[in-house]
């Protein structure tokens, strides 16, 4: 092949193909665990992330809650990924090895928001969320029947691997992933380029901006702790029970157990079993779905 401009663009339009066919080819996970939040500037804030909605009989007056001044903030960062392609690949006509690269490229675009979500976590044991407390904390402050306030817990504290136990039936997914941009296909194949002249090399590459942070902690409960029947049922228990200020009940009901590879076989006992070690009927089979993300520990 003649190196020239024409050319060049016949080689980039290949290669985007193939990088948009593997984004296709990727089915997503974190969809189900986090909301997608669109963003258009450097960073979003998030005030109302202390608004649980619940209605009321009307007596009286509306009862208006007031946004909080200190919001929760998510700040975008940006991600690449890049590859050249030697200008005497494309002078021997070698250029086909590079279409599976720029297939890899593309998926791995496309699962870079499911490392970014599930990365996010176990952070939440060390992380603010919107209520100044860990994620993933005993002392969340609400407000009790009588308008005091209390504390309430979402975490089961151990030195073990971790393992979560979400809701993911309510608007607000436990985490929330925020998108600036979305992956795009991006090249320096201009013969004029520097990189050209010095390396004799073309460059091809992607890049997204995005982040993710915590949403509602009450929908999710991090644990530490061994993953046991007790524990599980424990954690099932205090999520049934959570209520919102002034003791409205939320309604939480659990329906996913998301474990890394490390928790699987313990987790596979306690939901997948239908019978226990005696005969008897296991409870549990079954009461979540079990997900074992590749991206947990």
């Amino acid at each position: 092949m003649i190196i020239n401009s024409a050319n060049l663009r016949i080689l980039t339009t290949g290669l985007r193909t193939n990088f948009q066919a593997g984004i296709a080819a990727v089915q997503p996970m974190w969809a189900r665990f986090a909301t997608e939040v669109p963003s258009t500037t450097s960073e979003e804030l998030y005030p109302w992330l202390d608004q649980i909605p619940g209605m009321r009989k009307w007596i009286g007056e509306r009862q208006v809650k007031n946004v909080k001044t200190s919001s929760y903030r998510l700040v975008n960062e940006d991600w690449e990924d890049t590859i050249s392609v030697k200008g005497n690949a494309i002078s021997d006509d070698r250029y086909g090895i590079y279409s599976p690269i720029a297939r890899m490229l593309g998926d791995a675009a496309a699962r870079q928001p499911d490392e970014l979500v599930f990365a996010t976590l176990p952070q939440g044991f060390s992380t603010n969320c919107f209520d100044g407390q860990y994620y993933f904390d005993s002392d969340h402050p609400v407000l009790d029947a009588a308008g005091s306030l209390t504390s309430v817990s979402n975490v089961q504290t151990g030195a073990g691997s971790p393992w979560y136990l979400m809701d993911l039936t309510k608007a607000l997914k436990p985490i929330i992933f925020q998108n600036r941009q979305a992956p795009r296909f991006v090249a320096m194949d201009n013969p004029d380029d520097e990189s050209v002249f010095t390396k004799k090399e073309f460059r091809y590459g992607a890049d997204s901006r995005n982040t993710a942070g915590f949403g509602f902690w009450q929908t999710a409960f991090g644990s530490k702790a061994d993953l046991t029947v007790a524990n599980f049922g424990a954690a099932y228990t205090a999520m049934t029970k959570l209520k919102g200020d002034y003791g409205v009940p939320l309604a939480i009901t659990p329906n996913a157990l998301v474990t890394g590879p490390t928790n699987r076989a313990a987790a596979e006992v306690i939901l997948k079993k239908a019978n226990l070690a005696g005969g008897e009927s296991n409870l549990d089979f079954n009461r979540v779905e079990l997900v074992v993300v590749p991206w947990l520990g």
